[in-house]
């Protein structure tokens, strides 16, 4: 096979897995509370909003 017929197919998605976040920093805001969160498997980052009413929610997609 060549490089050119490799191009032709699909590109599979990375295996996924469930995160385990840990919280890196975090400060208050008039909104509640900004938490900057990692996965401890994988590394990806993401950031959360905890207010006092709910538990906390995705603000930003995971990178």
């Amino acid at each position: 096979m060549t490089d050119l017929d490799k191009a032709d197919l699909p590109r599979l998605s990375p295996p996924t897995h469930e995160h385990g976040w840990i919280v890196e920093s975090s400060h208050r805001t008039l909104d509640g509370l900004i938490l900057y969160v990692r996965c401890t498997d994988c590394g990806t980052r993401r950031i959360d909003l905890a207010d006092s009413a709910t538990p906390p929610r995705a603000l930003s997609r995971e990178a």
